[in-house]
């Protein structure tokens, strides 16, 4: 009754780790999966099917993971942690023992009450069908993630009961529907947009106001090399007179030193949860603002800036050896096929692509960027590629693959590149105050972290096929050519990133001066 009442509100992914206390969800979940109702993922590490379905789920329709109880269901957190602060619709279906069970020191048994920072809808034993059906259909209206648990005693195995009969339409139908307001406003003409990571539908609205925009590489549209001109510092005739905030922006140091000198800052996002890290938001709103006036010279000169920035950036890198993560993120998002995806691991890659990707309107740009960490992001780029109708792709460094190499534990193989920059450690450390000169002598120890793996014997491992790229052409050849789920390695080094980094802020500064 639970599987098929999720059927009928629209699920049709379902990852599910292996485990006795939820065998009854297990049966019921590959009958649906037999009868066509939905497609059914298994995995036997609760940390990587979380995230999985965290990637089912980025496209607005809700996934749901299941798992036994015990420690199993603390696995989740950490994807259920991201949805609840990107709003993707994940759904944690546990099975739990009776209560009357907890602190007995019976097996496998904890307190799985709210144990996902979420508020806990229990199913009670042996619920009825309306209890039932309605307790599912809250959890599907519940915007963000939700986490249903569901107490079994034994017998675990199916009886002889049929498949409920349904007309698989919800019980409680609810709207989902996400809608993006408008409202005439008084922000001056000149005023900055910076988008970050949000609600697709505002983004896109956003960016369509007129206003020139600043987009980290989830949002659409935006100038490209944005972050680098706020980084460097923008000078007099292209400072705005005021800035509006759409989505949490976290990416660039540069944008938050500009909120903190711009006296006007609008913030949009949902009620009492508006954008501003700064403490510097003048105006807090869950509608866009409409422009009264622009300023199209103003406009231009920005257009023309980051015109002589891309030039001059380009001739930068081409004059730099072949590989850094900024020729790999340039190349990567030059380079992908019309139609594609791309999935961004955190630390640097996200960074890269923000300072010097491509922006192309004809591909899809995800990342996790609600607690912007590393884990999970092998098995979130795999639960995208497998809902996206074209080639996939992934960039991220050595240490989040290695983070979640068990991703590669996938029984549908999506077409998705995984592209992996390996400097052997944690190449965004360089770029911080810890990797200043001064602290060299314990640089490599706490933060660089050289590990050495042989990339290509654990892909073999996971049957998994492995390419090293020796040059660019050869790069970017391999990339046009996506054909089920491999790794492509690209093999840098990270001495010399902070002095390039530094180049690259010198070059816009030149730029501004002239």
């Amino acid at each position: 009754m639970i599987v098929d009442e999720l059927v009928g509100n629209g699920v049709r992914h379902a990852v599910l780790c292996p485990g006795s206390r939820n065998a009854p969800l297990s049966f019921a979940l590959h009958q649906a999966e037999q009868k066509g109702l939905l497609t059914l993922h298994v995995r036997i590490d609760e940390r990587s099917a979380g995230f999985l379905a965290l990637g089912l789920a980025k496209t607005g329709t809700p996934a749901v993971v299941t798992c036994t109880s015990g420690t199993a269901v603390a696995n989740l957190h950490p994807a259920v942690i991201e949805a609840q602060l990107t709003g993707v619709p994940l759904i944690a279906l546990t099975a739990d023992r009776p209560v009357d069970l907890y602190r007995t020191g019976a097996s496998q048994t904890i307190n799985q009450y709210d144990v996902l920072g979420l508020p806990t809808l229990h199913l009670p034993e042996a619920a009825d069908e309306p209890t039932t059906r309605s307790l599912i259909c809250r959890a599907i209206a519940t915007p963000g993630p939700s986490h249903v648990n569901v107490p079994f005693r034994p017998p675990l195995t199916p009886d002889d009961s049929s498949w409920p009969s349904s007309d698989r339409t919800p019980w409680t139908a609810t709207d989902r529907t996400f809608t993006v307001e408008t409202r005439p406003s008084d922000l001056p003409p000149r005023t900055l947009v910076l988008l970050g990571d949000d609600h697709p539908d505002r983004l896109r609205g956003a960016s369509e106001l007129g206003w020139p925009v600043i987009a980290e590489p989830t949002a659409p549209g935006g100038l490209r090399h944005g972050s680098l001109l706020l980084n460097a510092g923008l000078p007099a005739h292209l400072q705005p007179d005021a800035v509006l905030v759409v989505g949490r922006v976290t990416l660039s140091r540069g944008q938050q030193a500009l909120l903190r000198q711009t006296k006007i800052v609008h913030a949009v996002g949902d009620q009492a949860k508006w954008p501003d890290v700064q403490f510097t938001a003048s105006r807090a709103s869950t509608w866009l603002p409409e422009p009264a006036e622009l300023d199209g010279e103003w406009a231009q000169a920005w257009q023309s800036t980051v015109k002589n920035v891309s030039d001059a950036v380009d001739e930068l890198l081409d004059a730099e050896p072949w590989p850094t993560g900024l020729h790999v993120a340039r190349d990567l998002t030059q380079a992908m096929p019309s139609g594609s995806l791309l999935f961004v691991g955190s630390s640097n890659p996200i960074r890269d692509v923000d300072h010097v990707g491509e922006r192309r309107p004809d591909i899809t740009v995800h990342a996790n960027r609600g607690a912007a960490g590393i884990d999970g992001s092998v098995s979130t780029a795999v639960g995208l590629a497998v809902t996206h109708q074209g080639p996939s792709y992934a960039l991220m460094g050595d240490l989040t693959f290695l983070h979640d190499i068990n991703g590669l534990l996938a029984d549908h193989r999506p077409d998705l590149t995984i592209v992996v920059l390996n400097d052997d450690g944690g190449g965004i450390f360089s770029l911080l105050e810890q990797g200043a000169p001064e602290y060299g002598g314990s640089f490599e120890r706490i933060f660089g972290t050289p590990h050495g793996t042989d990339l290509a014997a654990l892909c073999a491992g996971y049957r998994i096929p492995h390419s090293t790229m020796d040059g660019q052409e050869e790069f970017r050849s391999a990339l046009a050519r996506p054909e089920g789920l491999r790794v492509v390695e690209v093999q840098a080094k990270r001495h010399g990133l902070r002095t390039l980094h530094q180049s690259l802020k010198s070059t816009v500064s030149t730029i501004f001066a002239r």
